[in-house]
């Protein structure tokens, strides 16, 4: 069952490298797309996407953030330490076959350890691709910043949920099926038991971001509907 689970694509991981190197000249998204088909024209539909990555009780006090032309923008201000917000295609892996694809809609709710240590990653991706850099100058710029530390490594404890019925995270799998998302530094998930027969842990490493993702697939949506789709 896991084997088959490491097929799926999360935004800010890639776990399709085989594939997407495969694609690379038949990618359908070879560059970016006008920018106003990445962005959503009305905020309040922005933040309601936003606020369906948890549950109520976590997003109705969280932080929003929504993506106007030249980055992230506080729309709503929090009171319990989350922050919820919509990632973009361009925080996937630089070789993913869906980098430039406009549909992509992510919805993130992050806890405050993962607001202060995931998010600026999502945060500086996102300054520089609206800043007209390559998808590869973005890796260097993000490299540089990683190194000298202005992006600080993941804190112990960084979490969020994505368990939006409305999200879109891949061109093959959609909304795959609400989860949990554990961040850690680069870490064999071996360790934790991840991506083995039985085991509800799924992992990935990404080596670009220099963390591992550990995901938990729930049995239902941030609405309370349940999840119906099998998880194979």
């Amino acid at each position: 069952m896991q084997q088959k689970l490491i097929g799926v694509v999360f935004l800010p991981f890639v776990l399709f490298a085989a594939v997407a190197s495969a694609q690379t000249d038949q990618t359908p998204y070879p560059n970016m797309a006008p920018l106003d088909q990445y962005l959503i024209a009305d905020q309040n539909t922005e933040i309601a996407l936003a606020r369906s990555a948890a549950p109520a009780s976590i997003s109705d006090h969280a932080e929003i953030l929504v993506l106007g032309p030249h980055g992230y923008n506080t729309a709503v201000k929090g009171s319990n330490g989350f922050t919820c917000f919509v990632e973009r295609s361009w925080t996937k892996a630089i070789d993913d076959h869906d980098f430039w694809n406009p549909e992509i809609r992510g919805p993130f709710c992050v806890n405050a350890a993962a607001a202060r240590s995931y998010l600026p990653t999502t945060i500086l991706k996102t300054k520089l691709i609206l800043e007209g850099k390559s998808k590869t100058e973005m890796l260097k710029d993000l490299q540089t910043a990683l190194d000298r530390k202005t992006i600080p490594p993941i804190e112990p404890g960084a979490m969020c949920y994505m368990m939006s019925k409305q999200g879109y995270l891949d061109s093959t799998n959609g909304h795959w099926h609400p989860h949990l998302m554990f961040f850690t530094p680069l870490v064999n998930a071996d360790l934790w038991g991840a991506n083995l027969e039985g085991s509800p842990l799924v992992a990935a490493e990404d080596k670009e971001d220099r963390f591992t993702i550990f995901m938990v697939p729930v049995s239902h949506w941030s609405d309370g509907t349940p999840d119906t789709k099998p998880v194979n």
